[in-house]
């Protein structure tokens, strides 16, 4: 661990709960302190690197807890690895990402762990832990995720989409979520309703509907609302289990999640940039365009764009996260050309979050606290990384942002640096730009040069939901 001192000075400090003019005080690759930027204290530091934040924000580096590199998905792989990946979350300003390891069914939980452990070893550019997808829910893999609680990874995520591949019945998944509210972990769940959408991909496909916009409307709206609701009631049945329902994309499931908050239940909500900036318009593209914006939770009309930002206005919505799973355009969006049920559902996303999100601050959506809140502290503490992550504060992980919102940039897949040879957002202009980022102290990019390097970034296990202590 490097003993350097730095010294960030001169910028807007913002967190989830203050913006104060504030200088940083770096030792031993945490934060050390925060004194008011020009007073005695401050003024009173030295350090043998000192960096100059006047005109620009100061920021905790961005926590992605919903990450899928190199998974296995329609018979190819995600294109980004956890090296690329990172260095490429490095570059967007988020310093943690959290990944899904996966048990194959017929498997234990442990040998999928194992499997991810060793992809990500050695590679990662910033920090890292893991989720475990429960494919196989049987009395050993529920005894198991016992173990894996007390050794860090705290949650479980289980689908109710993709029959044959993920899929747990209802059976599975309430085993599963009274293992969990004796155990302590998070179930975490993919909320879509996947028995009735393979009727209807069959039948749309029997009609001659093979084009990308069949896949948004086949998973229909109602199918998420009515799965998220199910779910919340099997968690209730549980005994009350926590649920933390990912990427909810329409207004109907932002509905069904702000009852049960209403109601009191523990009961979260992530959505995703995609769903905020992106539609069915972008699935509607011609030709075979639309390929790209293949992903699960599909894009919805535009019109549900307004809940979701009022649910994360509101906190009926906690989190943003990526659900970052790229596949290139040239020869894997490509294996579903003439069927869009064989299109390698995801998109690529954890370079441009932080931006997109600094745009919703300067386009009136959401505070900037709101911005660190989403991005930064809520995940750390939904997913057990606070207090080391997402904030600035003494003793945290001095994982720090260097931003400058006055900087405008045009997204485009010839400048981002994840392994993928399309941009979800090519052409669109976002002001603010991430120009420094340091990661437990060392800084992996400067003033726009990527310094960093694979093996930085090391394995975090988590304690458990915050939200619930």
């Amino acid at each position: 661990m490097s003993t350097a001192r730095t010294l960030i000075r001169g910028g807007l400090v913002i967190t989830a709960t203050d913006e104060t003019h504030a200088d940083i005080l770096i030792e031993d690759g945490r934060i050390a302190a925060l004194a008011a930027h020009g007073s005695t204290v401050s003024e009173s530091w030295t350090a043998e690197r000192t960096i100059d934040a006047t005109g620009k924000y100061v920021i905790p580096g961005g926590v992605d807890a919903h990450t899928h590199m190199e998974l296995p998905f329609g018979g190819t792989f995600a294109s980004d690895d956890f090296e690329t990946g990172t260095r490429a979350a490095a570059w967007g300003g988020t310093t943690t990402i959290v990944d899904f390891a996966v048990q194959s069914i017929g498997h234990a939980l442990r040998d999928g762990l194992d499997a991810w452990h060793a992809k990500a070893d050695g590679k990662c550019a910033v920090d890292y832990a893991f989720h475990m997808i429960l494919s196989d829910v049987n009395e050993s893999s529920l005894k198991e995720m016992d173990l894996l609680v007390e050794e860090g990874v705290t949650s479980f995520k289980l689908f109710m989409a993709y029959p044959g591949v993920f899929y747990s019945d209802d059976g599975r998944i309430l085993r599963a979520m009274q293992r969990a509210s004796v155990n302590g972990g998070l179930i975490m769940m993919h909320a879509e309703n996947g028995i009735a959408i393979d009727v209807l991909v069959e039948q749309a496909l029997a009609r001659g509907e093979t084009d990308p916009r069949h896949h948004g409307e086949v998973r229909k709206v109602l199918l998420e609302a009515e799965a998220t609701h199910r779910a919340i009631q099997l968690a209730r049945v549980a005994g009350g289990t926590p649920l933390y329902v990912v990427h909810v994309s329409a207004e109907e499931a932002v509905a069904e999640i702000a009852a049960a908050r209403h109601q009191g239940l523990d009961v979260f909500g992530e959505t995703c940039p995609q769903y905020l900036f992106l539609s069915t318009d972008n699935l509607a593209e011609p030709g075979f365009e639309g390929a790209k914006y293949v992903c699960s939770t599909p894009l919805r009309p535009r019109e549900h764009q307004a809940a979701l930002w009022r649910g994360l206005r509101t906190n009926d919505l906690q989190v943003v996260s990526t659900d970052h799973c790229p596949f290139c355009f040239s020869g894997q969006k490509e294996l579903g050309r003439g069927d869009f049920s064989k299109i390698p559902n995801g998109l690529p996303g954890v370079e441009n979050r932080m931006d997109l999100l600094h745009q919703a601050v300067v386009d009136g959506h959401i505070s900037r606290r709101r911005w660190i809140e989403i991005a930064c502290a809520a995940p750390a503490r939904m997913f057990g990384l606070h207090p080391k992550k997402g904030t600035l504060a003494p003793g945290a992980d001095a994982d720090v942002v260097v931003y400058d919102p006055h900087t405008t940039q045009v997204l485009s897949a010839e400048t981002h640096h994840m392994n993928v040879d399309y941009s979800a957002y090519e052409g669109r202009t976002v002001t603010g730009r991430v120009e420094t980022v340091l990661s437990r102290g060392h800084v992996v990019i400067d003033r726009r040069t990527y310094t960093g390097r694979p093996g930085h970034g090391v394995y975090i296990p988590r304690t458990t939901c915050q939200y619930l202590n």
